[in-house]
């Protein structure tokens, strides 16, 4: 850990612990050293809670990720301020060349990360092994699997997560590749029916790999009940974690709260969050087309949603306002990425782990009151 550390300190208030909020006392510097229980259980109290892990995030603050190091440390300076300590910066379909330049600047922020900015964990690479029938407001540059493209990316030693479309055909030549680097794959952006996505979670499973679905419900189609489709086949997977966008646009309440009881643990909570976010309505870019922000939903010319403009600390209030329980829809920012990308150093309140903090106001508020990057107020 470069520079001191941290002065010590105390923070009291209801504490999430291993999936439920209790009351009590979190001493820390860089670290988390002690954790004390307490008898005062007042639903005043402030939550205590790890510090927000967000899967899915392409820009923040007038710049997204695809315009290189200046558009993924705005990305990380925006959405720390919002509670987000840590991100996987999110790649859009792109030329080839383009989508390798995107991901070198990522390598570069995170050679060089500074104190403002929340900590990069690596690339989720969405796209370009996408159904381009399925795009969505993602440019038209599906690419096919190949070998070859698979290493380009893989030499990076970035990626952490990949967006995929079973159905497109070339699979079976880079999943163990894939799985011995340890990338988690994330089904989405895909016209695959359940059958398809069953296979191919069986097939990832047998070589070890850990999957997902890429925000649940957008650009995979709905659920019937004679065609469940890969929605229907990942909430009912017991393993495959579930990203939800909660912004009030891309997913009905209805949904929301299928998917957080459907996915209980496996859910997680992401903002896909694009240039604007931060910002606010306007006019902004997504992978070079030109995206309208109007009354907080974002659209591409001709309606489609492109991404959101979504913070952490809001899915969070969007989500328990819909219903989810508040301890679930923390663990969904915190607990259930840490797990999904095997993070042992953070995403939960325990004694030796990463002092990452968020403090918001008791519910129904829940307004961000600090935020801790490894013991350090960050919260401007």
């Amino acid at each position: 850990m470069a520079g001191p550390l941290p002065t010590p300190q105390t923070l009291s208030g209801r504490l999430l612990i291993e999936g439920a909020l209790r009351a009590g006392s979190v001493t820390f510097d860089h670290q988390i050293r002690a954790i004390e229980p307490s008898a005062d259980d007042d639903p005043d109290l402030p939550i205590l809670a790890p510090g927000f892990i967000d899967v899915h995030v392409h820009g923040g603050g007038g710049a997204e990720v695809m315009d290189g190091v200046a558009g993924v440390r705005s990305t990380a300076r925006t959405h720390l301020q919002y509670g987000t300590t840590a991100l996987l910066a999110t790649t859009l379909t792109a030329r080839w060349g383009e989508l390798l330049a995107a991901l070198d600047g990522v390598v570069e922020v995170m050679a060089t990360p500074a104190p403002d900015e929340a900590e990069l964990l690596g690339v989720h690479l969405e796209g370009p092994f996408i159904n381009p029938q399925r795009l969505g407001a993602q440019p038209p540059f599906a690419a096919a699997v190949t070998p070859e493209r698979v290493a380009e990316v893989l030499a990076r030693r970035v990626v952490r997560v990949m967006t995929v479309a079973p159905e497109v055909g070339g699979w079976d030549a880079v999943l163990p590749e894939l799985v011995r680097a340890g990338v988690r794959l994330s089904i989405g952006h895909t016209r695959a029916d359940a059958e398809t996505t069953e296979a191919f979670l069986t097939q990832l499973r047998r070589l070890g790999g850990v999957a997902a679905a890429t925000h649940i419900f957008n650009a995979m189609g709905g659920i019937a009940g004679r065609e469940p489709g890969a929605a229907g086949a990942l909430l009912g997977d017991p393993a495959a974690f579930i990203e939800l966008i909660c912004d009030t646009f891309h997913v009905h309440d209805a949904a929301v709260r299928l998917a957080a009881q459907a996915g209980g643990g496996r859910l997680m909570l992401i903002t896909d969050g694009i240039a604007a976010a931060g910002v606010g309505d306007g006019v902004c870019s997504l992978g070079g087309q030109r995206v309208e922000v109007r009354g907080g939903a974002a659209r591409l010319a001709d309606g489609t949603l492109a991404g959101s403009v979504l913070t952490m600390d809001q899915a969070l209030r969007h989500a328990v306002a819909l219903g989810v329980p508040l301890a679930q829809a923390l663990s969904a920012t915190s607990e259930a990425p840490a797990r999904y990308l095997a993070l042992p150093d953070r995403g939960a309140l325990k004694v030796g782990l990463r002092a990452d903090l968020v403090l918001l106001a008791p519910e129904p508020e829940l307004t961000l009151k600090r935020v801790l990057l490894a013991g350090r107020d960050v919260l401007r």
